[in-house]
Protein backbone atom coordinates (compact mmCIF):
# COMPACT_ATOMS: atom_id res chain seq x y z
CA UNK A 1 0.00 0.00 0.00
CA UNK A 2 1.43 3.17 -1.36
CA UNK A 3 0.21 5.45 1.68
CA UNK A 4 1.66 9.05 1.56
CA UNK A 5 4.72 7.55 0.15
CA UNK A 6 6.96 9.56 2.09
CA UNK A 7 7.12 8.30 5.43
CA UNK A 8 5.81 11.70 6.71
CA UNK A 9 3.22 12.50 9.35
CA UNK A 10 0.91 15.31 8.70
CA UNK A 11 2.83 17.18 11.34
CA UNK A 12 6.24 16.93 9.24
CA UNK A 13 4.58 17.85 6.48
CA UNK A 14 5.82 22.03 5.03
CA UNK A 15 2.64 24.14 5.45
CA UNK A 16 3.57 25.48 1.90
CA UNK A 17 4.52 23.96 -1.16
CA UNK A 18 7.15 26.87 -1.52
CA UNK A 19 8.78 24.88 2.01
CA UNK A 20 8.19 21.92 0.91
CA UNK A 21 9.77 22.18 -2.90
CA UNK A 22 13.31 24.65 -1.13
CA UNK A 23 15.01 20.55 -0.14
CA UNK A 24 13.57 18.43 -2.72
CA UNK A 25 15.45 17.53 -6.03
CA UNK A 26 12.01 16.79 -7.97
CA UNK A 27 9.34 18.47 -6.41
CA UNK A 28 5.86 17.45 -7.47
CA UNK A 29 3.11 19.74 -6.40
CA UNK A 30 0.29 16.14 -6.19
CA UNK A 31 2.98 15.18 -4.12
CA UNK A 32 3.12 17.96 -1.49
CA UNK A 33 -0.97 17.56 -1.49
CA UNK A 34 -1.04 13.87 -1.09
CA UNK A 35 1.31 14.73 1.71
CA UNK A 36 -1.20 17.52 3.34
CA UNK A 37 -3.84 14.90 3.17
CA UNK A 38 -2.13 12.76 6.05
CA UNK A 39 -3.46 10.27 7.17
CA UNK A 40 -6.82 10.20 5.05
CA UNK A 41 -4.75 9.02 2.11
CA UNK A 42 -4.70 5.93 3.84
CA UNK A 43 -8.30 5.97 5.20
CA UNK A 44 -9.58 5.80 1.60
CA UNK A 45 -6.58 3.52 -0.03
CA UNK A 46 -6.57 1.15 2.70
CA UNK A 47 -10.44 1.10 3.70
CA UNK A 48 -12.23 -2.24 4.49
CA UNK A 49 -14.39 -1.90 1.70
CA UNK A 50 -11.41 -2.39 -0.75
CA UNK A 51 -9.84 -5.31 1.11
CA UNK A 52 -12.90 -6.83 0.91
CA UNK A 53 -13.42 -5.87 -2.98
CA UNK A 54 -9.75 -7.43 -3.28
CA UNK A 55 -10.47 -10.85 -1.09
CA UNK A 56 -14.22 -10.98 -2.55
CA UNK A 57 -15.40 -11.18 0.79
CA UNK A 58 -17.47 -7.86 -0.21
CA UNK A 59 -21.05 -8.18 0.84
CA UNK A 60 -23.48 -8.39 -2.38
CA UNK A 61 -25.59 -5.68 -0.40
CA UNK A 62 -22.82 -3.52 0.60
CA UNK A 63 -21.44 -3.53 -3.13
CA UNK A 64 -24.78 -2.83 -4.54
CA UNK A 65 -25.34 0.10 -1.67
CA UNK A 66 -21.76 1.52 -3.36
CA UNK A 67 -22.79 0.89 -6.71
CA UNK A 68 -26.29 3.06 -6.97
CA UNK A 69 -24.37 6.29 -5.03
CA UNK A 70 -21.21 5.44 -7.35
CA UNK A 71 -23.46 5.59 -10.96
CA UNK A 72 -25.07 8.68 -9.26
CA UNK A 73 -22.01 10.31 -8.73
CA UNK A 74 -20.66 9.72 -11.90
CA UNK A 75 -23.33 11.79 -13.54
CA UNK A 76 -21.96 14.84 -11.52
CA UNK A 77 -18.02 13.48 -12.29
CA UNK A 78 -18.88 13.57 -16.49
CA UNK A 79 -20.23 16.69 -15.89
CA UNK A 80 -17.09 18.23 -14.17
CA UNK A 81 -14.79 17.08 -16.65
CA UNK A 82 -17.01 18.64 -19.05
CA UNK A 83 -16.08 21.84 -17.02
CA UNK A 84 -12.05 20.99 -17.38
CA UNK A 85 -12.47 20.26 -20.84
CA UNK A 86 -14.03 24.23 -21.42
CA UNK A 87 -10.99 25.43 -19.23
CA UNK A 88 -7.91 23.25 -20.46
CA UNK A 89 -5.17 25.50 -21.69
CA UNK A 90 -4.50 23.46 -25.30
CA UNK A 91 -6.10 21.27 -27.52
CA UNK A 92 -4.28 17.98 -26.42
CA UNK A 93 -5.22 18.71 -22.69
CA UNK A 94 -8.85 19.07 -24.31
CA UNK A 95 -8.43 15.89 -26.16
CA UNK A 96 -7.01 13.67 -23.35
CA UNK A 97 -10.36 15.00 -21.05
CA UNK A 98 -12.36 14.76 -24.03
CA UNK A 99 -10.82 10.74 -24.80
CA UNK A 100 -11.91 9.78 -21.39
CA UNK A 101 -14.93 11.16 -21.41
CA UNK A 102 -15.61 8.84 -24.06
CA UNK A 103 -14.81 5.52 -22.06
CA UNK A 104 -16.47 7.13 -18.77
CA UNK A 105 -19.90 7.22 -20.86
CA UNK A 106 -19.12 3.68 -22.78
CA UNK A 107 -17.19 0.87 -21.54
CA UNK A 108 -17.91 2.34 -17.59
CA UNK A 109 -21.62 2.63 -18.48
CA UNK A 110 -21.62 -0.66 -19.58
CA UNK A 111 -20.16 -2.66 -16.82
CA UNK A 112 -22.57 -0.13 -14.74
CA UNK A 113 -25.66 -1.62 -16.28
CA UNK A 114 -24.44 -5.61 -16.29
CA UNK A 115 -23.74 -5.22 -12.50
CA UNK A 116 -26.91 -3.61 -12.15
CA UNK A 117 -28.49 -6.35 -13.19
CA UNK A 118 -26.41 -9.23 -12.16
CA UNK A 119 -27.32 -7.56 -8.57
CA UNK A 120 -30.92 -7.47 -9.55
CA UNK A 121 -31.23 -3.81 -9.47
CA UNK A 122 -34.19 -2.41 -11.48
CA UNK A 123 -33.96 0.40 -13.95
CA UNK A 124 -35.71 2.89 -11.79
CA UNK A 125 -33.63 2.56 -8.92
CA UNK A 126 -30.64 3.14 -10.39
CA UNK A 127 -31.97 6.68 -12.64
CA UNK A 128 -33.31 7.56 -9.66
CA UNK A 129 -31.60 6.96 -6.33
CA UNK A 130 -31.75 8.85 -3.11
CA UNK A 131 -28.25 10.30 -2.40
CA UNK A 132 -26.43 9.39 0.91
CA UNK A 133 -25.26 12.54 2.82
CA UNK A 134 -21.63 11.46 1.78
CA UNK A 135 -22.44 11.57 -2.04
CA UNK A 136 -24.46 14.63 -1.55
CA UNK A 137 -21.84 16.29 -0.33
CA UNK A 138 -19.27 15.10 -3.03
CA UNK A 139 -21.20 16.19 -5.73
CA UNK A 140 -21.58 19.67 -4.02
CA UNK A 141 -17.22 19.72 -3.85
CA UNK A 142 -16.66 18.68 -7.24
CA UNK A 143 -19.21 21.31 -8.76
CA UNK A 144 -18.08 24.27 -6.49
CA UNK A 145 -14.81 23.53 -7.46
CA UNK A 146 -15.65 23.45 -11.25
CA UNK A 147 -18.07 26.09 -11.18
CA UNK A 148 -16.21 28.92 -8.91
CA UNK A 149 -12.59 27.85 -9.70
CA UNK A 150 -10.39 27.27 -12.80
CA UNK A 151 -9.08 24.50 -14.20
CA UNK A 152 -6.51 24.19 -11.40
CA UNK A 153 -9.82 24.24 -9.05
CA UNK A 154 -11.08 21.58 -10.83
CA UNK A 155 -8.02 19.45 -11.31
CA UNK A 156 -7.50 19.63 -7.43
CA UNK A 157 -10.84 17.66 -6.96
CA UNK A 158 -10.60 14.94 -10.71
CA UNK A 159 -7.24 14.18 -9.12
CA UNK A 160 -7.48 12.77 -6.30
CA UNK A 161 -10.88 10.73 -6.64
CA UNK A 162 -9.02 8.88 -9.90
CA UNK A 163 -5.74 8.83 -8.09
CA UNK A 164 -7.24 6.82 -4.78
CA UNK A 165 -8.91 4.37 -7.54
CA UNK A 166 -5.82 4.06 -9.33
CA UNK A 167 -3.59 3.47 -6.32
CA UNK A 168 -6.24 0.74 -4.50
CA UNK A 169 -6.79 -1.02 -7.86
CA UNK A 170 -2.60 -1.08 -8.62
CA UNK A 171 -1.58 -2.03 -4.41
CA UNK A 172 -0.03 -5.00 -4.92
CA UNK A 173 -0.74 -5.59 -1.00
CA UNK A 174 -4.16 -5.58 -1.44
CA UNK A 175 -4.40 -8.04 -5.08
CA UNK A 176 -5.03 -11.66 -4.83
CA UNK A 177 -4.13 -14.42 -7.20
CA UNK A 178 -7.21 -14.46 -9.62
CA UNK A 179 -9.20 -11.25 -8.27
CA UNK A 180 -12.83 -11.56 -7.44
CA UNK A 181 -14.98 -14.53 -8.92
CA UNK A 182 -17.93 -11.62 -9.41
CA UNK A 183 -17.30 -10.30 -12.14
CA UNK A 184 -18.97 -7.08 -11.23
CA UNK A 185 -16.07 -6.83 -8.31
CA UNK A 186 -13.40 -8.44 -10.83
CA UNK A 187 -14.03 -6.34 -13.75
CA UNK A 188 -14.82 -3.24 -10.77
CA UNK A 189 -10.94 -3.66 -10.53
CA UNK A 190 -9.42 -3.95 -13.48
CA UNK A 191 -11.23 -1.08 -14.73
CA UNK A 192 -9.22 1.15 -12.16
CA UNK A 193 -5.73 -0.94 -12.78
CA UNK A 194 -5.39 -0.85 -16.88
CA UNK A 195 -2.28 0.94 -18.13
CA UNK A 196 -4.72 3.18 -19.73
CA UNK A 197 -6.45 4.35 -16.59
CA UNK A 198 -2.83 4.67 -14.95
CA UNK A 199 -1.49 6.87 -17.74
CA UNK A 200 -4.31 8.78 -17.52
CA UNK A 201 -4.14 9.59 -13.75
CA UNK A 202 -0.12 10.11 -14.41
CA UNK A 203 -1.21 12.73 -16.89
CA UNK A 204 -3.69 14.65 -14.58
CA UNK A 205 -1.03 14.65 -12.32
CA UNK A 206 0.96 16.55 -14.32
CA UNK A 207 -1.24 18.81 -15.62
CA UNK A 208 -1.96 19.62 -11.88
CA UNK A 209 1.74 19.61 -11.17
CA UNK A 210 2.44 22.15 -13.60
CA UNK A 211 -0.94 24.32 -12.71
CA UNK A 212 -0.09 24.48 -8.97
CA UNK A 213 3.74 25.29 -8.71
CA UNK A 214 2.50 28.28 -11.05
CA UNK A 215 -0.28 29.03 -8.33
CA UNK A 216 0.06 31.89 -5.59
CA UNK A 217 0.43 30.79 -2.30
CA UNK A 218 -2.73 31.57 -1.31
CA UNK A 219 -4.37 29.37 -4.08
CA UNK A 220 -1.90 26.58 -3.79
CA UNK A 221 -3.59 26.46 -0.23
CA UNK A 222 -7.21 26.38 -1.76
CA UNK A 223 -6.28 23.43 -3.77
CA UNK A 224 -4.69 21.76 -1.12
CA UNK A 225 -8.15 22.20 1.30
CA UNK A 226 -9.95 21.09 -2.20
CA UNK A 227 -7.70 17.98 -2.44
CA UNK A 228 -7.96 16.95 1.12
CA UNK A 229 -11.70 17.24 1.33
CA UNK A 230 -11.43 15.12 -1.66
CA UNK A 231 -9.67 12.13 0.08
CA UNK A 232 -12.18 12.45 3.21
CA UNK A 233 -15.00 12.29 1.03
CA UNK A 234 -13.21 9.03 -0.74
CA UNK A 235 -13.61 7.08 2.81
CA UNK A 236 -16.97 8.85 4.06
CA UNK A 237 -18.06 7.30 0.42
CA UNK A 238 -16.87 3.67 0.98
CA UNK A 239 -18.24 3.84 4.86
CA UNK A 240 -21.64 4.93 4.00
CA UNK A 241 -22.05 1.68 2.05
CA UNK A 242 -22.14 0.13 5.38
CA UNK A 243 -24.72 2.00 6.51
CA UNK A 244 -28.09 1.33 6.01
CA UNK A 245 -30.79 -1.58 4.60
CA UNK A 246 -28.89 -3.11 1.70
CA UNK A 247 -31.97 -5.27 0.82
CA UNK A 248 -32.92 -4.88 -3.22
CA UNK A 249 -36.24 -6.12 -2.49
CA UNK A 250 -37.84 -3.48 0.31
CA UNK A 251 -36.42 0.45 0.45
CA UNK A 252 -33.61 0.99 2.51
CA UNK A 253 -32.37 4.41 4.37
CA UNK A 254 -29.78 7.03 2.63
CA UNK A 255 -29.78 5.73 -0.71
CA UNK A 256 -30.41 2.37 -1.47
CA UNK A 257 -34.13 2.76 -2.11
Amino acid sequence: MSGRGDGASPADVPATYADYASDREDPRFTDWLRAQSGDAWDDATAHEFVRELHDDTLDDAVFRRYLLQDYAFVETLVGVFGYAVGDAPTMDAKARLVDFLATVTSDEDDYFRRSFEALAVPEPRYEDPTLTASTAAFRDLLLRAAREGDYAETLAVLVPAEWVYLTWATDDGLATADGPDRFYLREWIELHAVPEFEAFVSWLRTELDREGAAASERRQAGLAELFCRTVDLEAAFFDAAYEGNHSPETPGTGGDR
